[in-house]
């Protein structure tokens, strides 16, 4: 198999990145597109009581197996099945099963932290930036962490002004600079959208057109 095609979204937490990935997969054939979560990555601090593992700074880059997810990569562009974390949100550690995800022609690595490490964009055939209002994010992460994660409002609010605000801006914003797209206004943005799957349709023809 030829070596796939890997697609980096990359923004901040309730930008509309995983919308963004979903338009994407949607417009190309089925069965062309896997992706790969970032979140799904955070290490295992499994051996920390739950409210000490709740205290982690989940938005800083050492939260991240980000050797594993590069090695996960490597493997699915060179046609190798991966075994992928699969992590508990609620609990704030990884299950003890993983998931089986096998080689597909493009790959959407997707993540608020992709960019920062070198040798992560460096496996990467384009780089798109999803940039939303700081406020929509804000609104989107509660709505996303109460319904799907059983967090309370206080938490959110004070994961937000600890740790998610001051993060976004030492880490993630300076990341733009890595972007080939910046696509403003994020899952609003329909006609960048748009010039973007007409790009990766492009790609992917010419990758099977090479095998």
């Amino acid at each position: 198999m030829a070596q796939g095609l890997v697609i980096g979204i990359c923004g901040g937490t309730g930008s509309g990145k995983t919308t963004i990935a979903e338009r994407i997969v949607s417009a190309l054939p089925a069965g062309n597109v896997l992706v790969l979560q970032q979140e799904h990555y955070y290490k295992d601090f499994e051996n920390l009581p739950r409210d000490a593992r709740g205290q982690k700074n989940f938005d800083h880059p050492e939260s991240f197996d980000t050797r594993l997810l590069i090695q996960n990569v490597r493997d699915l562009r060179a046609g190798m099945a991966v075994e992928r974390p699969v992590y508990d949100f609620s609990q704030h550690k990884r299950q003890a099963f993983t998931a089986r995800l096998e080689p597909h022609p493009a790959i959407i690595v997707e993540g608020i932290l992709i960019f920062e490490s070198p040798a992560l964009r460096e496996l990467m055939d384009i780089k798109i930036f999803v940039d939303t209002e700081a406020d929509v994010r804000f609104i989107r992460r509660m709505q996303r962490d109460m319904r799907e994660r059983g967090r309370t409002v206080d938490s959110v609010v004070e994961q937000y002004l600890a740790a998610v605000r001051p993060m976004h801006q030492e880490f993630i914003e300076p990341c733009k600079r890595y972007a080939d797209v910046i696509l403003s206004g994020g899952a609003d943005n329909g006609v960048g959208i748009d010039l973007v799957i007409y790009k990766i349709r492009a790609m992917v023809t010419a990758l099977e057109g090479r095998d």
